[in-house]
């Protein structure tokens, strides 16, 4: 079972639906997560939120999500959930020029995410904020106007991705089977 953790995407019905073709998917709400609800789950998605990590006061959101340090699960951060998986490990935000459209992403550094996709794929991009590259983790794909397009822990099955593969067309849901595969493999 993989848990989507909704933090106010109007997309997160998307990952919910590409998820459970392949496994059990376990709703929750952000402001209604409590870490028992990690209990019997294989993995973890993070989604978007229509929220300014460089606008807001983010330590609630880093308060309730402080757990991805500690993760033994698998968890995928999308845009919002990519920013804040980075401001846990010490990343920096910062604005950037608004993206709303398709963006070539270039994928550099293998990783499992990636797998069975070419080394450049369009995927859909919404966010107008991007984060530096967090101590501990290798940046993986990058576009032109976003450098820090995805990026892995070192060590820990942690990944994150700016852009938003549930609504990349196949290409996006190659992405999330592959995050599913790794939950599957890391039982």
């Amino acid at each position: 079972m993989i848990l989507v953790v909704d933090c106010g995407s109007n997309k997160t019905k998307y990952i919910e639906q590409i998820i459970d073709e392949f496994m059990d998917v376990k709703p929750a709400k952000l402001l209604d997560f409590e870490t028992n609800l990690l209990d019997d789950v294989q993995g973890v998605i993070i989604s978007g939120a229509p929220l300014l990590v460089t606008e807001i006061n983010m330590e609630p959101y880093l308060e309730k999500l402080d757990w991805i340090k500690e993760s033994k699960v698998p968890v995928l951060g999308i845009c919002f959930g990519h920013q804040v998986m980075g401001l846990l490990h010490g990343a920096f935000a910062s604005k950037m020029k608004e993206d709303r459209s398709w963006q070539v992403v270039e994928a550099f550094v293998d990783s499992p995410l990636f797998n069975r996709l070419p080394d450049e794929v369009e995927m859909m991009e919404d966010h107008c904020e991007t984060i530096s590259i967090p101590f501990g983790f290798e940046l993986v794909a990058s576009s032109d106007a976003c450098v820090n397009e995805a990026m892995q822990h070192i060590e820990k099955p942690l990944y994150g991705i700016q852009f938003h593969p549930e609504i990349s067309g196949n290409h996006g849901r190659i992405v999330l089977e592959n995050f599913v595969n790794i939950c599957l493999e890391s039982r």
